[in-house]
C-alpha cells in the first residue's frame, strides 16, 4: 500500500472507533460480533487479524482466550490498539505492517480474520492467496466484506468466487441485521468462512 494510504488511515485513527462496528463500545454490538465469530474458531486458536484498525476484534478474540496478532498499515491505528489492549489487560499483540504482505510465516496461524480490507486491493486474488498461505492445513479464513451504497466494495458472489479459486469451500452469511452495525443498513454486508 502507498504512503498516501498510510497517511489517510493515520488521520482516521482518532475517530475510527466512533462507528459502532469499529469501536464495539456498545455492549449489544460487541455481543453480536462475539456471537458471530467465537463459535467458528477452534479452541485457543492462533489468529492473524489483518488490517486490524484499532484492534476491537483482536481484543474480542483475545478476551476469549485466543492468541491474536493484529497487523495494520497505520502506526496510529496500532498505537490505539496497543493502548486499548493495555487498558483492558488483554494480551493481544499488534504490529505495523501491510495486510497484503503481513510479516508472518507461512502456515503459522489457525485463523486469518480480515474485515473490510480485501475489496481495497487492485489484485485481491493475489492478496487472498498470500493470506491462505499463512494458514495451517484446514485453517480458517474469515472475511467480513461488503458492497456498499457508495458503489465501493466487493459483492458476496465475487468474493466467494475469489476464495473458491484457492479453496474447496466457502460459506457466505449475510450480515444485514442492525445488531452488527449499530444502525440499519441498506447495502450488502457479509461474512465468508472457509476452512478447506
Amino acid at each position: 500500500m502507498s504512503e498516501e494510504t498510510r497517511r489517510y488511515w493515520d488521520e482516521q485513527a482518532a475517530t475510527f472507533d466512533d462507528e459502532a462496528d469499529h469501536g464495539l463500545r456498545d455492549p449489544a454490538v460487541r455481543r453480536a460480533w462475539a456471537d458471530l465469530l467465537l463459535p467458528l474458531l477452534p479452541p485457543t486458536a492462533r489468529v492473524a487479524d489483518l488490517g486490524c484498525g484499532t484492534g476491537s476484534l483482536s481484543l474480542l478474540l483475545a478476551r476469549a482466550g485466543h492468541d491474536v496478532h493484529g497487523i495494520d498499515l497505520s502506526p496510529r491505528m496500532i498505537d490505539a490498539a496497543r493502548a486499548k489492549a493495555a487498558t483492558a489487560g488483554v494480551a493481544a499483540r499488534f504490529s505495523v505492517g501491510d495486510a497484503a504482505t503481513p510479516p508472518l510465516e507461512p502456515r503459522s496461524v489457525d485463523v486469518v480474520l480480515v474485515r473490510h480490507v480485501l475489496w481495497a486491493f487492485q489484485e485481491p486474488g493475489d492478496v487472498l492467496a498470500s493470506w491462505i498461505d499463512l494458514l495451517v492445513p484446514s485453517g480458517l479464513l474469515l472475511l467480513v466484506e461488503g458492497r456498499w451504497s457508495t458503489g465501493a466494495g466487493l459483492a458476496a458472489a465475487d468474493c466467494e468466487a475469489l476464495v473458491r479459486r484457492h479453496r474447496h469451500e466457502a460459506q457466505v452469511r449475510m450480515l444485514g441485521e442492525p445488531s452488527y452495525w449499530g444502525k440499519g443498513i441498506t447495502d450488502e454486508r457479509y461474512l465468508l468462512a472457509s476452512s478447506r
